[in-house]
C-alpha cells in the first residue's frame, strides 16, 4: 500500500487518469453513435479476414472482403487504431455491453493513452505540478472530451501522433548523450508513429518533427561543442554519426512495418496506393454542407476565418491567453541553443504549420475543428508554462497556501468543467461564452453535427408510445434505427417521403438547419438540446 501511495506521489498524472477513466466508466453508455461510427466499425469488424491464414490458401482470397461494406469510403483509411481496439471492444461486448457503448469506451480509454503522453510531453519543459495543471486543462476541454467518446478517427490519431513525438524526442535524447539506446525505446517510437501514419497520412509529420531535432542536434548543437573544443577529434565525430545511423535506420524501418501491417489496402502496391491516398486526402473533394455564420457553404469552399473562428470559439475561455502569454514564459526560461528550445520550438511549429497551411491552401474543411484535434496539444504545453510560472513566483507557501493554488487551477478548469456537464452527452457541440455558448451560437455554426442526438430522441420516443409508429428518419436512418424501440419502426425517408401519412412521426436533425426543410408545418413533439440549442426534434404529422 506504501509503495502504491509512493508512485501515485511520484507520478499525479496517474490520479488523474484514474478519475478520467471512473468517470468514464459511469458516463460512456449515455453516448449515441455518431454519423461515421457504424460503417467504420463493420470495417473493424471486416479486418480479421485480411489476417486470416484459411482465407490466404482458400483459393478464393479477395482482400476487398476486407474493407467492409463501405470499402470505396474506408479502405484508403488506415485501420490501425480498429486492429488495436476491436478486441477490446469483443471483450466488453462479451459481458454484456452493446456494440456502441463497447466502442464508445474502448475510445475513451485510448485517450487517456493521450492525455498520459502529453504529461510527459509537458515533464520534459516544466515541472511535473505545472505539467499535471496543463494536462487537466487539456484533458477536461468539453470538445476534447466529448470527441474521445464518439469519435473512433481523429482522438486516436491525436494519441499517436502526440506519442510519436514525445517517444521520438526520448530516444533522440538517449541517442545523443551517448548511452546505449534502449531497442524498446526505439520500437515504441517506431510503432507510434506507423500506427500514426496508418490511422492518417498526415502522420509522417510527426517523423519529420523528431528528425528534425536529431538533425538539429547532430549539425548544430555538436557544431557549437567542436568550435568550443577544436581538439575534438574527428574520430569521435564518425563515432556520433554512426550512433545515429543504426537507431534510426531501425526507426524508420519499424515504423513503416507497422504502417504496412496494420494497413491491408496497401499490400498489393505500397507505394502507389500510399501516395494516391495522399493525393485524395489532400484533394478531399467533399462538398458537404456546412452552417457558417448563418449562411450555408460547400466544405470546398469555406471562407478562410473558418477554421480562426473554431479555434477561438470552441475552446474554452482562458485557452488563448494563456498560449499567448506561454509562448514568452517558456521560450525566456531556455536558451536559444539548448536542446529544449529547439525541441519547443518544434513543437510551436507543429501547430502553427498546419494552420498556416489550412489558411494559405484551403483544403476542404468541415465539422469544426474534428480533423485537427492532432494540433491541439502544442497550445495546452505552453498554457503549461504560465501555471509554472505563478507556481514558481509564489513558491512561498505563505505567499500561496496549497489551497489556493488549487483554486487558481480550479477557476481556469472551471469553464471546461462546466462545459461538460451541462452539455453531456453532447460536449463535443461546445462553444465559449465569448460567442455566446452553445445555445448562443444556434441557427448561426453547426452544432452537434454528428446526429449523435438521435439516442435520445428514439428512445424517449419511444417510450412516450403505447403502440407501434413509423419514424421517417430525414437522413442516416441507421443510426436511429440501432436505438429504435418496441414501438418504432424506422424509414428513410429520403426513399419513402412519398409514404407518409398522418399520425406518422419525423425525427430531423438541425445540422445545416436540415430540420427547417421537412414538414415545416409538422409540430415538434419532441425536441433533444441543450443550453438553448436544438439538436433534433421530432415533428407528427397532422
Amino acid at each position: 500500500m506504501k509503495s502504491l501511495l509512493g508512485k501515485i506521489t511520484r507520478k499525479p498524472i496517474l490520479v488523474l487518469l484514474a478519475v478520467n477513466l471512473l468517470i468514464g466508466v459511469f458516463v460512456f453508455r449515455g453516448y449515441g453513435l455518431s454519423w461515421d461510427e457504424p460503417l467504420f466499425y463493420d470495417y473493424a469488424d471486416a479486418l480479421g479476414y485480411a489476417y486470416s491464414p484459411r482465407e490466404w490458401f482458400s483459393g478464393h482470397f479477395d482482400l476487398e472482403n476486407s474493407y467492409g461494406p463501405s470499402a470505396e469510403d474506408h479502405k484508403t483509411r488506415g485501420p490501425a487504431y480498429l486492429f488495436l481496439a476491436r478486441n477490446f471492444v469483443y471483450g466488453l461486448e462479451d459481458i454484456g455491453s452493446d456494440r456502441a457503448s463497447a466502442w464508445h469506451l474502448v475510445n475513451f480509454i485510448f485517450f487517456q493513452l493521450g492525455v498520459y503522453f502529453f504529461y510527459r510531453l509537458c515533464t520534459r519543459w516544466m515541472t511535473p505540478s505545472a505539467a499535471l495543471a496543463a494536462t487537466a486543462f487539456f484533458s477536461y476541454q468539453p470538445l476534447l472530451w466529448g470527441h474521445a467518446f464518439i469519435n473512433p478517427k481523429d482522438p486516436p490519431f491525436l494519441t499517436f501522433f502526440l506519442a510519436s513525438v514525445c517517444l521520438g524526442f526520448e530516444m533522440v535524447d538517449e541517442i545523443e548523450a551517448d548511452t546505449k539506446t534502449n531497442f524498446w525505446k526505439i520500437f515504441a517510437a517506431a510503432f507510434c508513429l506507423g500506427v500514426a501514419t496508418s490511422i492518417r497520412v498526415l502522420g509522417p509529420l510527426a517523423g519529420l518533427i523528431v528528425l528534425i531535432y536529431a538533425g538539429y542536434i547532430v549539425f548544430a548543437r555538436r557544431g557549437l561543442k567542436s568550435t568550443a573544443m577544436p581538439t575534438k577529434s574527428a574520430q569521435a565525430d564518425s563515432r556520433s554519426w554512426q550512433n545515429y545511423f543504426r537507431p534510426f535506420a531501425i526507426y524508420i524501418a519499424v515504423a513503416i512495418g507497422v504502417m504496412l501491417l496494420t494497413w491491408p489496402y496497401l499490400w498489393e502496391n505500397p507505394i502507389a496506393r500510399l501516395f494516391g491516398t495522399l493525393k485524395f486526402m489532400s484533394d478531399n473533394p467533399t462538398q458537404l454542407a456546412v452552417l457558417f455564420n448563418g449562411e450555408i457553404f460547400r466544405a470546398n469552399d469555406m471562407p478562410r476565418r473558418y477554421l480562426p473562428f473554431m479555434l477561438w470559439s470552441t475552446l474554452t475561455e482562458p485557452t488563448w491567453f494563456l498560449f499567448g502569454a506561454g509562448i514568452l514564459f517558456g521560450f525566456r526560461k531556455f536558451k536559444p541553443n539548448s536542446k529544449e528550445f529547439a525541441s519547443l520550438a518544434l513543437t510551436l511549429a507543429w501547430f502553427i504549420l498546419l494552420v498556416a497551411y489550412v489558411l494559405i491552401l484551403q483544403p476542404a474543411i468541415y465539422d469544426g475543428l474534428r480533423h485537427f484535434l492532432f494540433i491541439l496539444p502544442p497550445v495546452f504545453i505552453f498554457a503549461g508554462f504560465v501555471f509554472e510560472f505563478v507556481f514558481e513566483k509564489f513558491s512561498s507557501r505563505a505567499v500561496m497556501p496549497v489551497w489556493l493554488r488549487a483554486g487558481i487551477i480550479l477557476l481556469i478548469l472551471l469553464p471546461g468543467i462546466s462545459g461538460i456537464i451541462q452539455l453531456h452527452p453532447y460536449e463535443y457541440a461546445y462553444y465559449n461564452s465569448f460567442v455566446g455558448g452553445t445555445g448562443g451560437v444556434f441557427r448561426k455554426y453547426e452544432t452537434e453535427y454528428w446526429l449523435t442526438c438521435y439516442k435520445e430522441a428514439m428512445q424517449k420516443l419511444d417510450a412516450s408510445l403505447n403502440q407501434s409508429a413509423n419514424v421517417f428518419v430525414l437522413r442516416e436512418a441507421y443510426i436511429a434505427e440501432y436505438y429504435s424501440g418496441t414501438n418504432t419502426v424506422v424509414r428513410d425517408l429520403r426513399n419513402a417521403r412519398n409514404e407518409v401519412k398522418p399520425g406518422d412521426y419525423i425525427l430531423a436533425n438541425t445540422r445545416a438547419n436540415d430540420d427547417r426543410s421537412v414538414f415545416r408545418d409538422a409540430p415538434p413533439v419532441l425536441q433533444i438540446g441543450r443550453e438553448g440549442a436544438i439538436f433534433c426534434e421530432v415533428k407528427q404529422i397532422p
